[in-house]
């Protein structure tokens, strides 16, 4: 079988637009939504003790009671203070002024340590459009 090819030449007609003048126009959007949490830890670093009362005496050797360590661990940070021991050997030693009479006794302890915790969050949302029109002519 014999095949022959015969080549046509390729003729082409130049594009030329018609018209005169145009507008495009565009618009974008964009969004976004920003979430913000801060969380503080407030610690108190040392100890506050106090004792009072009426009808009552101190023994002046036994005001302070003995020193110990207070450690812990919260949200895996850790922390080492110095606190006081409470128990009863090393409370101070009261005594009544006049045995039989009324008195009264008030301590208060604060120990160190977490104190607070406080966590702000805050949500932020903006949104912007931008349309843009552009204008030509021949």
């Amino acid at each position: 079988m014999l095949l022959f090819l015969v080549q046509s030449p390729v003729l082409s007609v130049p594009v030329v637009p018609n018209f005169a003048s145009g507008v495009t126009t565009s618009r974008t959007e964009t969004k976004s939504k920003t979430v913000e949490t801060i969380v503080s830890h407030d610690y108190n670093t040392g100890y506050t003790y106090s004792l009072s009362g009426t009808g009552l005496t101190a023994d002046p050797n036994s005001l302070i009671p003995n020193a110990t360590t207070v450690t812990g661990t919260t949200n895996g940070t850790s922390y080492v203070w110095t606190g006081l021991d409470l128990s009863s050997q090393s409370k101070p030693t009261m005594s009544l002024t006049v045995p039989g009479a009324s008195f009264q006794l008030v301590e208060s302890y604060s120990a160190p340590g977490l104190s607070n915790i406080t966590t702000v969050t805050r949500e932020t949302e903006q949104e912007s459009i931008t349309d843009t029109v552009s204008s030509f002519s021949r």
